[in-house]
């Protein structure tokens, strides 16, 4: 099986997993963490393979995690402090 197919069948498993956690209806910190973390991946995964920035300068690689890091950071962040 060619990387990208791996990669694709990756993020078809991580949607469902997340799809499922929602129609179950859990909740928790520990819900919310697994689905910032999947999100995190999927993320990772596509800035690395599908928008091809995995040979780019360090500066877009920091831009560009450093964006998905922080955005996930200020979603838990403000998850944390709604609880």
């Amino acid at each position: 099986m060619r990387s990208s197919q791996s990669i694709w069948l990756l993020m078809i498993v991580l949607t469902l997993s997340t799809y499922f956690i929602g129609e179950q209806s859990y909740n928790g910190v520990m819900v919310v963490l697994f689905l910032l973390l999947t999100a995190m991946i999927k993320g990772g995964l596509i800035i690395r393979e599908f928008m091809e920035l995995k040979d780019v300068s360090l500066l877009w690689k920091v831009i560009m995690y450093g964006w998905l890091g922080t955005i996930c950071f200020a979603i838990a962040i403000t998850y944390m402090i709604s609880i």
